[in-house]
């Protein structure tokens, strides 16, 4: 094998001193969500493996390891709001990443507002600049590619409803860099933000394949 690259396989080990696969899929946007249980307890939490799925109708998702109240609650109740992390709210998401009782209010415990939602009855973050509120769509135990159940979870929710701050929008165009929203990267404490300066515009080829 070439020594060009250093190959190794997962479930044998990686060899290297920090596992790169999260440094890999990276920059990675942060599921920051809010659920509720069936009592009206509110959760707030960040979760690193985050995206889009699908635009219409508008499905987001995120995973999560192990079951925890987040995932709990929003099978119990069929419902949670995502909200963009920003470089001025990182602090604030990363005390709500504090590992906590059920009975401790992360809104609380980060000093944040929670902020009534117009079609689902959970709260959403009044400081978020952009959240969504999300209906469940499916929830999915992972499995490995041996058939072997894992303690993952993924959480697949449609929006049906959506906030943006009115200062993210110019001439009703979303400025996606305006917000500097962060991502998570690289090793155990490392995020990323964007800004215009990096940006770079790239047309897409035409049908043809030219």
């Amino acid at each position: 094998m070439s020594d060009q690259f250093h190959f190794y396989e997962p479930r044998k080990g990686h060899g290297l001193p920090h596992d790169p696969f999260k440094s890999i899929i990276a920059p990675r946007p942060i599921g920051w969500v809010s659920s509720q249980n069936d009592e009206g307890r509110l959760n707030l939490a960040p979760y690193s493996f985050f995206n889009a799925f699908c635009a219409a109708p508008p499905i987001i998702g995120f995973a999560s390891a192990g079951w925890k109240d987040s995932v709990a609650n929003i099978e119990a109740t069929g419902e949670f709001c995502w909200h963009l992390v920003t470089r001025a709210l990182a602090e604030k998401m990363n005390t709500s990443s504090a590992s906590v009782g059920n009975e401790v209010d992360e809104f609380a415990l980060a000093g944040l507002t929670p902020a009534a939602s117009s079609v689902v009855k959970v709260p959403r973050v009044l400081e978020a600049p952009v959240s969504f509120e999300c209906r469940l769509t499916q929830l999915i135990q992972l499995e490995s590619a041996d058939g072997e159940k894992l303690d993952n979870w993924l959480v697949l929710g449609e929006v049906v409803g959506v906030h943006i701050d009115k200062h993210m929008l110019s001439e009703g165009i979303y400025q996606t860099a305006a917000a500097e929203p962060i991502m998570r990267a690289g090793g155990p404490a490392t995020y990323y933000t964007i800004n215009d300066d990096v940006r770079f515009e790239m047309e897409r080829p035409d049908d043809s394949g030219q």
